[in-house]
């Protein structure tokens, strides 16, 4: 019989769910993804959360809740660093530790330290580390690892040719065919993609503003090449690797003139992103001067100030049209 593994929809699912399902599904695995948030989900998330984490890792232990009784295993890597002399959050470093002590009756953790900061060998370690929990076969665990890699590298294909990692995951499992949204004004929407494709405590972020006549954009469109050589202009070297990101999509946007508007989307509590967020409204400011809106959100924002503040951001795009 297969055993049966659960992914949280949350964190870095929108990032590497292609590569994780491949490959669990190579090693003969059943794969089962939580549902979409909803308000149980956050809910229960933050009933085992503690107060001063952020609402990504809150949304996660929901997540988790969900999956409980539903698998033999939960899939939660304890990702370290992705890249050289890099890091990722500290609160993604101690994630499994958390899961473990705040949530009773868990079924197996399948936890994995991903750590590239120092060797990038160690990737085959982890990989080997993993796919040991199903087969003890070291080649069908390097066919699978491959099989995965080639499913990532088509899913980023379609995200840096412009289509949103949400609308891909969809188009990729058959969900819906690969349309297209052009709006009249052009805004990149900047930040992590938990934080951007979760409809539900990003208040349709996306929608509202394509609803709106926008056409979005966001920092996951970039691709790696350009966030790179983008990133490499700050006078001293960033070592987030998800604010790099953000950094290096923003002074790209910057010199993109169909962009006429930024939105920089963030958690509350979020110590980088607080950061990122000022050094990107200090760019702008020094550079073409476009229109800058920061949200900011937890579980208490409500979805009427976020569409009021929308529909003024989009309103003054307008007037700055009218008065070009």
């Amino acid at each position: 019989m297969a055993v049966k593994i659960g992914i949280p929809r949350a964190l870095f699912y929108y990032y590497y769910y292609p590569l994780w399902q491949t490959f669990f599904m190579e090693l003969g695995a059943e794969v089962l993804p939580s549902p979409s948030t909803n308000k149980k989900i956050l809910d229960d998330g933050i009933s085992r959360a503690v107060d001063e984490t952020c609402l990504p890792v809150k949304l996660f232990y929901g997540h988790v809740m969900n999956l409980k009784e539903k698998v033999d295993c939960i899939f939660v890597p304890r990702l370290i660093g992705l890249e050289r002399k890099a890091y990722i959050c500290p609160k993604l470093m101690g994630l499994p530790d958390m899961i473990k002590a705040n949530i009773p009756g868990l079924p197996d953790l399948l936890v994995v330290d991903i750590d590239l900061s120092r060797r990038e060998e160690k990737l085959y370690q982890a990989v080997f580390q993993t796919g040991l929990y199903f087969t003890q076969n070291p080649f069908r665990i390097r066919k699978a690892w491959n099989q995965a890699v080639e499913e990532q590298e088509r899913y980023q294909r379609m995200t840096w040719g412009g289509v949103l990692p949400c609308e891909a995951l969809k188009i990729m499992e058959g969900q819906m065919p690969k349309v297209s949204h052009e709006g009249e004004f052009r805004v990149a929407l900047l930040g992590h993609g938990y934080n951007l494709y979760d409809h539900h405590t990003s208040m349709d972020v996306i929608g509202k503003l394509r609803r709106l006549g926008t056409t979005v954009v966001t920092s996951d469109n970039v691709p790696r090449e350009v966030i790179e050589r983008e990133a490499s202009r700050l006078p001293k070297r960033m070592f987030w690797t998800l604010g790099k990101r953000i950094i290096g999509a923003a002074f790209h946007f910057l010199q993109d003139p169909r962009i006429k508007g930024i939105i920089h989307l963030a958690s509350f509590g979020c110590g980088p992103d607080s950061m990122i967020g000022e050094l990107v409204e200090r760019y702008i400011r020094r550079t073409r001067k476009l229109p800058f809106l920061m949200l900011t959100v937890d579980e208490h924002t409500g979805e009427a100030g976020v569409a009021t503040r929308l529909e003024a951001f989009v309103d003054m795009l307008a007037l700055r049209g009218a008065w070009s």
